[in-house]
């Protein structure tokens, strides 16, 4: 019978008594949507939706973002009081406010008065507003004055930061989303959108829905993307500045470059040159595993295009030569004329949602306002904005994170602060990271958290508010700032980040003389003034305008339109002295640890969609966790099979580093010689990791390390530690 075929059942909706909705930026991923959180007639977050009229997701929200309101709920393991305890092997005592930061400015003292300025050092994260990155880089750098300041940026985007500097002159990403509505090819390098960003991938599948367009998938594993890719490229694990030198070859021997272009706007050409001219695609394929004729199509489909874009995520960046490859995919984009113009973009998309916040005013790597402390005009003019002797200011930036957890080894280190970061989880080789931790004198952990893994090392535990139990705003991979409107108030005794630094900055004399600005927006006063006229201006934005906007990229200033500016380099003319960009030669050195006959399998790594990095988050929030609530491991079919491994049992994995049991999914996602774990399980990856770091960046080798494998011996017992890993 016929009747009803044609009938649809329509989506119900559930009525959660909604009375207000509030406006925000999605706290995860670096996308940057437009979130809106819908309060109940008591005030309580109860719902989640995307902002239709927002162009960066235009109403989508992935699954993280769907639910994010249950953040507010969901307070297990949420900080509600400061907590202190004499030393690590007490237990922690609830404390007031006052205490807990007297002491905690008491030690940066005590350590500062025995050891020196640079013996406590601090490490922040890429998930606080900016205006609370640009407060604690006053705090660290003019107050505090210790020289060993950083995020945990580095572990994501260091790579990406180091290469589009050495590039270009600066930091900064010179592309847009709305490229992808005008390129004729993208390349993707080490990126699985689907999900990682999968909002951005939408706004991909969209456009290609109007016209095709080749999209070329550069991955040792058969991800999602790489399935709907038009062509995959199974690169070998680390090769990647191989096959691009070797592309690079092609475009240049066979007259496919933009000459004039790179006559115009680069310099470096001829070193450059003769370097690719020794990757040929013979000698390149057999180092990166892709036959030359695929190496030829690929450069000739880039180079021919009127527009190409390349984008990339951690399978570039976290390597041990993560920036070269930035700096070389860059190489690509000069030599065919693809930066600064409508679908012709080297596009790095950022993992955390405010990391581009941290580069921009945190002071990490620098000073505010992307100003360097070797330059002495920068040095000057931004002690006179705060009021210190610029003499208090170092002449040159200090360790990376990756180099001050090692330096707590030697003793050249003996406080830390770390914020909104956990290092137990993030870093590679946890065992090493435990024994260091223990080595320090005070410990100071401020997070939204109690029971982040680091905590248990602690001194002092400052409990923070998350997202938006508070204001301010974060800018996304395209260079937009978007606003986080206050939602809710903070949960217990927590108080905003900006409150905390603004407190610790009272117990230094110096930051008793300075201005230390109470609310957000009086903050982002402070920068608007300083970054007038630099490339990174923000002065035409504020709150409403960015709120009306639903973003405003920058720069935007009284010379731009009121939504500020899609891309950068559009004029040609980049941040060197004299306006040219640098085509640099990159040979590739191989230094990474391989598989050999002990340790036969590569161990890669990267994200589910339902999950953000260490769980802390989405771990407690049921409708993202059920989906992947235990560590598991991607392996071949075929290679379980020789080694009598089952698809659903448990198997361990063994590196000259640690041990770690986890779930077997078997799959043909994965070459015989590989396995693939997500990384946000505790427990897991980083046990087993090597960690090797970029020279440039600094910014460790996650992606590539040398594992045993074997049937777990006791299949119950592994079930069981599985169920506990759950429970966190």
């Amino acid at each position: 019978m016929l009747f009803g075929r044609n009938k649809k059942n329509p989506i119900t909706i559930a009525d959660k008594g909604v009375t207000e909705w509030r406006y925000a930026t999605c706290g995860y991923c670096s996308t940057g949507c437009s979130i809106e959180v819908g309060l109940d007639a008591e005030g309580e977050p109860v719902a989640s939706r995307g902002v239709a009229d927002a162009d960066v997701n235009r109403g989508k929200l992935c699954i993280k973002g769907i639910f994010e309101h249950e953040l507010f709920r969901k307070t297990a393991g949420r900080g509600d009081t400061p907590l202190m305890r004499a030393n690590r092997w007490d237990d922690f005592s609830p404390t007031s406010w006052d205490a807990a930061l007297d002491r905690t400015g008491a030690e940066i003292k005590r350590i500062q008065e025995d050891h020196g300025r640079d013996a406590f050092a601090i490490v922040s994260t890429g998930q606080i507003m900016t205006e609370e990155f640009y407060t604690l880089g006053k705090l660290a750098r003019g107050v505090i004055g210790t020289n060993n300041y950083d995020g945990n940026t580095t572990l994501c985007m260091s790579s990406a930061v180091s290469g589009y500097k050495r590039s270009f002159g600066s930091d900064g990403p010179p592309g847009c989303y709305d490229d992808f509505e005008h390129t004729d090819c993208l390349l993707a390098f080490g990126s699985n959108l689907p999900e990682q960003h999968p909002i951005i991938y939408w706004r991909l599948q969209q456009v290609r829905e109007q016209r095709k367009f080749p999209i070329i998938v550069v991955d040792p594993r058969v991800t999602q993307f790489a399935q709907n890719a038009d062509i995959h490229l199974p690169v070998a694990p680390g090769t990647d500045l191989v096959l691009l030198n070797a592309l690079a070859h092609v475009i240049l021997e066979e007259g496919l470059e933009d000459r004039a272009w790179i006559e115009a706007h680069t310099n470096g050409y001829d070193e450059f040159a003769g370097l690719v001219e020794q990757y040929d695609p013979v000698t390149a394929s057999r180092i990166c595993g892709i036959d030359e004729d695929t190496i030829r199509n690929v450069a000739r489909l880039y180079g021919k295009a009127g527009a190409a874009m390349t984008i990339w995520t951690m399978g570039i960046n976290q390597s041990t030569h993560g920036s070269d490859g930035v700096v070389a995919i860059n190489n690509l984009n000069l030599i065919t004329g693809n930066i600064g113009k409508p679908g012709g973009s080297s596009l790095s998309i950022t993992g955390q949602c405010n990391a581009m916040g941290t580069r921009e005013w945190s002071s990490c790597s620098g000073l505010p306002g992307y100003r360097a402390l070797e330059n002495e005009q920068d040095r000057q003019d931004i002690a006179a904005f705060w009021g210190i002797d610029p003499e208090f200011f170092p002449e040159k930036r200090g360790m990376f994170m990756t180099d001050i957890l090692p330096a707590i080894e030697t003793g050249q280190v003996k406080g830390l602060w770390l914020i909104a970061t956990n290092p137990m989880t993030s870093m590679a080789n946890t065992p090493r990271i435990r024994k260091t931790l223990e080595k320090l004198e005070f410990l100071v952990v401020q997070d939204a958290y109690r029971d982040v893994e680091t905590n248990a090392y602690s001194h002092v535990f400052l409990p923070a508010a998350v997202w938006a139990e508070k204001e301010g705003c974060f800018t996304n991979t395209e260079r937009r700032v978007n606003l986080i409107r206050n939602v809710c108030e903070p949960h217990g005794e927590s108080r905003t980040d900006l409150w905390i630094f603004n407190q610790v900055a009272r117990r230094f004399e110096q930051g008793r003389r300075m201005n230390f600005p109470e609310t957000a927006e009086g903050v982002f006063d402070e920068l608007k003034e300083l970054s007038k006229g630099r490339m990174l201006d923000y002065s035409g934005m504020s709150y409403d305008k960015i709120e009306t906007n639903r973003g405003i990229q920058w720069p935007c200033n009284e010379d731009t339109t009121p939504e500020g500016s899609q891309r950068l380099y559009t004029d040609g003319v980049f941040q060197y002295p004299g306006g040219k960009a640098k085509l640099i030669a990159l040979p590739f050195i191989d230094n990474n640890e391989h598989p050999d006959a002990d340790y036969p399998f590569w161990l890669n790594s990267g994200r589910v969609v339902e999950h953000f990095h260490t769980r802390t988050r989405t771990g407690k929030v049921g409708n993202a966790n059920k989906f992947s609530p235990t560590p598991y491991m991607e392996m071949n079919p075929d290679a379980a099979a020789e080694l009598g491994i089952g698809h659903g049992s448990y198997a361990r994995l063994t590196s000259r580093r640690g041990d770690a049991v986890v779930m077997v999914q078997c799959t043909q996602r994965v070459s015989r010689d590989m396995v693939f774990v997500p990384f946000h399980y505790h427990e897991c990856v980083n046990r087993l990791s090597l960690g090797l770091l970029d020279p440039h960046s600094r910014q460790p080798a996650y992606k590539q390390c040398a594992v045993h494998i074997e049937a777990a011996d006791d299949q119950a017992a592994a079930a069981e530690r599985n169920r506990a890993a759950r429970a966190f």
